[in-house]
């Protein structure tokens, strides 16, 4: 039976829930708003499948890359639209041209990000970009696993812990199965993304990778105001890591071990990679780790340049490395359940250390 006893020992993938033949286990916010496993102890008949399909109870062995290369979408308006260089929707296309589903990260209807299914082009867009806030995976690996046992090619995309779990969640290898892991610097508690969100009117779209202002200096755009992301009191949080799950900090699944056929991430360090030209419009990185990923890359379509893995880290370290907790994380949380807009506020924009840094990209800016 799963017992969480240590946070970090629990990355909320939802895997041991769809796995459950009773039904008895449900995924639960805490009070941080992050999900953990809930077990009707009643109905539990202990056959140990919830432990044996969970990433952090399982040792997950380490994967060198068979390949590093770096790709953009042939089509520029993909490529604008998406997070880095459109290689997501260029991936998808390939399955769904084949009469595949392609599972991914989408905002609901109250702008909460959930795992869906699309078996058409016209339903890929709300998969498209970057959400920061840890999605809700639902059933989303017991419909890999009936389109797999129905002889469908399926894409599933997302964190390297969701990733993990749905392998361990199958139990066995599907040969039409690609998996594709998205460079993680951690989630972020959908409890917080609703606090943000709260006072709004109405928001008609939200954008995390908005790059009307630039690929590297990306905007955040909610409904129809928008803030450079280091200006963005969510953001700001986000990437100082104060609003990371635990288990974030001592991630199970990086460095090969999520299981999946190839990662995707933005090539920050694009202007060091000779050929290729830096027009700030966004470049994807393509790590392949298995052969089931480089023929899966071969019917793709796009123009791919061999890049050293270890030039793409140096530059996205979230690839391989867990992020750091802070030392006043358990301190940010107290003052959060407190008062959540104000924390929000503070942690994100108020503190001297932040104002400095900002004011110095803000002049680097300016200077370019």
């Amino acid at each position: 039976m799963i017992d969480i006893k240590d946070k970090s020992r629990c990355c909320g993938c939802g895997a041991c829930a769809q796995r459950c033949p009773r039904a008895c286990i449900s995924m639960q916010e805490d009070s941080y708003g992050f999900l953990y496993p809930r077990v009707d102890a009643a109905a539990c008949v202990d056959c140990h499948l919830c432990e044996q399909v969970c990433p952090c109870l399982n040792d997950l062995d380490a994967r060198e890359p068979l390949a590093c290369h770096a790709a953009i979408h042939p089509d520029e308006q993909v490529r604008l639209v998406s997070s880095s260089g459109g290689v997501f929707t260029a991936l998808a296309d390939v399955v769904i041209g084949a009469g595949g589903a392609v599972f991914g990260a989408r905002f609901d209807e109250h702008w909460q990000v959930v795992h869906d299914v699309a078996q058409s082009r016209d339903e890929l867009a709300p998969l498209r970009g970057s959400k920061y806030v840890q999605s809700v995976t639902g059933d989303s690996f017991v419909q890999v696993e009936e389109f797999l046992r129905q002889g469908r090619e399926v894409m599933f995309t997302g964190t390297p812990c969701q990733i993990a779990g749905l392998k361990l969640f199958l139990r066995q290898d599907y040969p039409r199965l690609i998996t594709v892991e998205v460079a993680c610097h951690g989630v972020p508690s959908p409890g917080v993304w609703r606090s943000y969100l709260q006072g709004r009117s109405s928001v008609s779209q939200v954008n995390f990778r908005d790059k009307s202002t630039g690929w590297r200096d990306y905007s955040v755009v909610i409904g129809t105001a928008r803030k450079r992301h280091d200006d963005d009191d969510y953001m700001a949080c986000y990437l100082s890591n104060h609003t990371l799950r635990e288990s974030c900090f001592s991630c199970p699944a990086k460095q090969g071990r999520s299981g999946a056929d190839i990662l995707i991430a933005d090539l920050w360090g694009v202007k060091d990679v000779p050929g290729l030209k830096n027009d700030d419009k966004g470049t994807s990185a393509i790590v392949v780790y298995s052969t089931r990923g480089q023929e899966f890359m071969q019917r793709c379509g796009i123009t791919l340049t061999d890049v050293d893995v270890r030039q793409v880290v140096r530059h996205n370290a979230s690839i391989t490395t867990s992020s750091t907790r802070p030392d006043d994380y358990d301190v940010f949380w107290k003052k959060y359940a407190a008062s959540p807009r104000w924390t929000l506020k503070r942690y994100g924009t108020l503190t001297l250390s932040k104002c400095v840094l900002r004011l110095k990209k803000k002049i680097r800016r300016l200077l370019r």
